[in-house]
């Protein structure tokens, strides 16, 4: 019983431990099962990372040593990759700190270089693992595929030509940010050159040159030496060449080049744009002696490590940008007018400017890079001189023209005598004698003739030997020899008094000048003998007497003669009201020999007959003047109505002067 009773109890603890037992694998069932369902849950994506793997271990252990032996170059490549993000940085503006912006942009240029020299590699050996693994079919071919896809894209990328993307672009960029860097450096540092006024007249314009800072100049260089290691040479140029250009063009626009762009068709001849034709020189030579001059001298500071050629044809630009075309354009236009003789001074004064700047010009412009400018040049040069050629020989057949002209109506100097003494003494002076000669001496070279020294004083001898048979010619084509005279007087006067003391009347000589003197004084004496000098005529005393049985026939008798002088003065003084004497002297010498033969005698007259007529009750009629009132009149007599003297200035060469003549007299002096 006590037997029984102990295996009960024994029974019994085992049952309560084995309950506990249950309890606790229950409880620990329960706790189990998130992490199974955990465990169920991942089961899929460890499915699927195992999958690609269908090999034996003994082919995986195999392929474990080719996977290294790609990978470990490929994870360099990817360190590289790392370090120039960690540049970038560094790389944020290079006007704070240039040095070490240039420093940190040429470790990223070895960098990138390294990338551009191993990628392709790194990415040969992958691809070469990949064709391992689908020949051993150590991998699934989906995997294999997904492989290859990702290769491809990667060398798609390597191949690129613009590799940039090795380095996500940042080599690119902060070649940017060092080209605006170099613009920066050169627009704050350009200014305008202002062109001084001259102190005198004659002072030439002058400036102070404002080149570059020296350590501008070298930051330049500087960021030069990177740009051009990176293939940005001729962005960096362009960037220069714009710059500058406007700066120079900034400093011509303040000298109101505007004329630079007349065209022949808006202005009529040279005359009406002779103040342009002057203010070009004056800026030519400014532009070149300071404006490129400086451009010249700052292109070599800058690119000479570049080279001759290249900072020259850097010139070349600027200058043809800036303005020196249009300087040169100018000159053509203004040889493509027409014809006239104040062209030729202008084409004179054109071609001086050009002859002064010659050294600069062939320096500046010399070489091939500057081609178009010398092209211009020389062809403005060709057409200066050929122009004023044509202009200088074609002056004769000119003169000789006008001899079929009318002569002037005022019996005054005729535009062609005035123009041609002014003229021809402005050719043989200082300013243009030697110009004309050189042009001169260049045209006959051409046609392979040789220059003689008489050939231009011939030629000018030539002008005024024409002007004397011109006058000849004309006198004879006035009606009455009075007016013929008169003309005479004038022109010959004019001669005498305008060519002596000048250059033409050395050459012409003292001979032919008092010729000219005499002649005046003689055709003065036909004139007066002539008009005036028959006046006092009318004025005659025969059968005047005054007792008293005969008053009453002197009176009528006065009256007859006062009435015919005072017919006779006034159609004379109507015909001559609008003659005129330019020069002063002569015509005071001669309104005073007038007065001389008329006054005196008038006033004689009136004094001894004029109280029979005052007593009349018509006197006014016949005493109509006063010996005053005549005086005065004939001191009037032929003033100029306007002071200006006529001249052919600014006519064509085709077209006609104008002038105002009669038979023949006595000969004037000729040029021998």
């Amino acid at each position: 019983m006590d037997k029984g009773i102990e295996n009960l109890l024994s029974a019994r603890k085992l049952l309560k431990a084995s309950v506990e037992k249950s309890k606790s694998l229950a409880l620990s069932l329960e706790k189990t099962g998130p992490r199974l369902e955990e465990i169920n849950q991942r089961l899929p994506s460890l499915e699927v990372a195992i999958r690609p793997i269908r090999a034996e271990s003994d082919a995986l252990t195999s392929v474990g040593g080719h996977i290294n032996r790609a990978v470990v170059p490929a994870a360099a490549v990817l360190k590289v990759f790392d370090a120039v993000h960690g540049l970038e940085k560094s790389l944020s503006d290079p006007q704070s700190d240039l040095v070490g912006y240039l420093s940190v942009l040429k470790r990223l240029e070895e960098a990138t270089r390294f990338l551009g020299d191993n990628c392709g590699m790194a990415i040969q050996w992958l691809a070469d693992i990949v064709e391992y693994l689908e020949d051993h079919n150590v991998a699934d071919s989906r995997f294999i595929s997904g492989l290859k896809k990702s290769l491809k894209n990667l060398h798609e990328l390597e191949s690129n030509e613009e590799k940039g993307c090795l380095d996500g672009g940042l080599l690119e960029a902060s070649l940017d940010r060092l080209e605006n860097e170099f613009r920066r450096l050169l627009s704050e540092n350009s200014f305008p050159l202002p062109m001084s006024s001259p102190i005198s007249p004659d002072e030439n314009p002058c400036i102070a040159p404002s080149p570059l800072p020296v350590a501008v100049i070298q930051k330049m260089q500087a960021i030069l030496g990177r740009l051009v290691a990176n293939e940005r040479f001729e962005k960096c140029v362009s960037i220069y060449v714009e710059v500058r250009s406007e700066n120079v063009r900034a400093s011509l626009r303040a000298l109101n080049l505007d004329y630079l762009e007349i065209s022949v068709s808006e202005f009529n001849n040279v005359a009406s744009i002779e103040v342009y034709i002057d203010k070009w020189g004056q800026h030519l030579e400014f532009a070149m002696k300071h404006l490129f001059e400086a451009e010249y001298k700052l292109c070599n500071d800058v690119f000479e490590k570049m080279g001759l050629d290249v900072w020259k044809s850097c010139f070349a630009k600027i200058a043809a940008q800036a303005g020196i075309i249009a300087f040169l354009q100018f000159g053509k236009t203004v040889t493509e007018s027409k014809k006239d003789p104040v062209k030729l001074l202008k084409l004179l004064d054109i071609f001086a400017s050009l002859n002064k700047l010659r050294l600069d010009f062939n320096r500046l412009f010399g070489g091939a890079a500057c081609e178009e400018i010398q092209n211009m040049t020389r062809d403005l040069i060709k057409r200066v001189i050929e122009g004023s050629c044509e202009i200088f020989w074609e002056l004769l057949v000119q003169v000789e023209l006008q001899r079929h002209t009318p002569p002037p109506g005022d019996c005054g100097i005729p535009r062609v005598v005035s123009f041609i003494t002014d003229y021809c003494n402005k050719l043989l002076g200082d300013e243009y004698k030697p110009i004309l000669t050189q042009v001169l001496v260049i045209e006959r070279s051409w046609k392979k003739e040789k220059y003689q020294d008489r050939i231009l004083i011939g030629e000018l001898l030539n002008l005024v030997k024409a002007i004397e048979i011109n006058l000849e010619t004309w006198s004879k084509v006035y009606e009455d020899a009075v007016s013929s005279y008169m003309f005479l007087m004038n022109n010959h006067w004019h001669l005498y008094k305008h060519l002596k003391g000048t250059k033409l009347g050395a050459i012409l000589g003292d001979s032919w000048l008092n010729e000219h003197e005499q002649y005046k004084e003689y055709y003065s004496a036909m004139y007066l003998r002539e008009s005036w000098g028959k006046l006092p005529e009318h004025l005659s005393r025969e059968g005047l007497i005054l007792f008293s049985g005969g008053r009453g026939t002197a009176r009528n008798l006065v009256k007859q003669r006062l009435k015919a002088f005072n017919e006779a003065f006034d159609d004379m003084y109507k015909k001559q009201s609008n003659w005129v004497v330019s020069d002063k002297d002569l015509r005071e010498r001669v309104c005073q020999a007038v007065v001389q033969t008329i006054v005196p005698v008038y006033r004689s007259y009136m004094q001894n007959y004029g109280p029979l007529v005052e007593q009349d009750g018509s006197a006014s009629k016949y005493a109509k003047y006063s010996a005053l009132s005549l005086e005065k009149t004939l001191e009037a007599l032929f003033c100029p109505k306007n002071l200006k003297q006529g001249s052919f200035k600014g006519r064509q060469m085709s077209g006609k002067f104008g002038n105002g003549v009669v038979e023949q007299y006595p000969n004037s002096p000729t040029v021998k």
